[in-house]
């Protein structure tokens, strides 16, 4: 969706100026973090950083850790080692400031997760009314506003049986983006849809991007990580083998391991 068609253009933060961000240094800090699965150690002193308005793309074979890292970084796997900051912030253990951590870090799963006997417009203004304590009015208009954005505002009134995968993920989106999040992390938002639906959900975070929403994003659509992304993130065996922008990274990868992956997608 590009700002032409209708939508409000969304400022930093997903429809909402932060007052409260400090405006310098990076978004998120990921350092030096571990993570174990019982005898498995999916995550090897990762290092990770996103800067306020940059588009992090994460690439990579299946089981390299990609979507460990995604949901560590809102503590929906807690870690064993290292530590995670957002907004300057270490991520807290649990509680009330556990909760207003998700309020500020949106979260786009591969299944759509949106509460089946809710409508549409329901699902997107629960949490602002629920955790944010907005009015309801307020809710509304301002989650129309996002459904308009992301191209399903006549779909606001059904329920999500009733929406194509494409239509219920991009649903999703803007019940994040209603959050008013500072970091949207995406863990493979396309992987469930068919594939004619992958780009008009892919158009939407093209436009988030364009937008300046910070965004980490784990994905296999290497157009969408060469198109959007300001910095690619290769890891494999749960570790960061690369990291580099995209021109670089498709063009003249550094590591074998890079270069291994990128002979096998890319002839297909």
């Amino acid at each position: 969706m590009t700002d032409s068609e209708g939508g409000p253009k969304l400022t930093k933060g997903g429809g909402g100026p932060q007052e409260d961000d400090p405006g310098g240094g990076p978004l998120v800090v990921v350092e030096n973090v571990n993570k174990h699965f019982g005898e498995l150690h999916v995550l090897k002193d990762i290092n990770l950083t996103v800067d306020r308005g940059e588009v992090v793309v994460v690439i990579g074979p299946s089981g390299g850790g990609k979507s460990t890292l995604c949901r560590s970084i809102n503590r929906l796997e807690p870690i064993d080692a290292g530590t995670i900051l957002v907004d300057g912030k270490e991520l807290p253990k649990e509680g009330r400031d556990l909760a207003r951590l998700r309020a500020d870090v949106g979260m786009v799963f591969q299944s759509f997760n949106l509460f089946a006997h809710k409508t549409i417009l329901e699902n997107v203004t629960l949490g602002p009314i629920k955790v944010r304590k907005q009015g309801r009015a307020e809710s509304e208009k301002h989650a129309m506003e996002l459904l308009d954005r992301v191209g399903i505002a006549n779909q606001a009134q059904k329920y999500p049986a009733q929406l194509s995968g494409g239509q219920q993920q991009r649903a999703a989106i803007a019940r994040s983006l209603a959050m008013r999040p500072k970091v949207m992390l995406f863990d493979e938002p396309t992987s469930a849809l068919d594939p004619e639906m992958i780009n008009e959900v892919l158009d939407v975070m093209t436009g988030l991007a364009r937008d300046g929403m910070t965004m980490v994003v784990v994905t296999h659509e290497m157009g969408f990580a060469r198109k959007a992304a300001q910095k690619v993130v290769f890891m494999a065996d749960g570790q960061v083998v690369e990291e580099n922008t995209p021109e670089e990274f498709f063009t003249n990868a550094r590591t074998d391991r890079a270069k291994d992956f990128l002979s096998k997608i890319l002839t297909h």
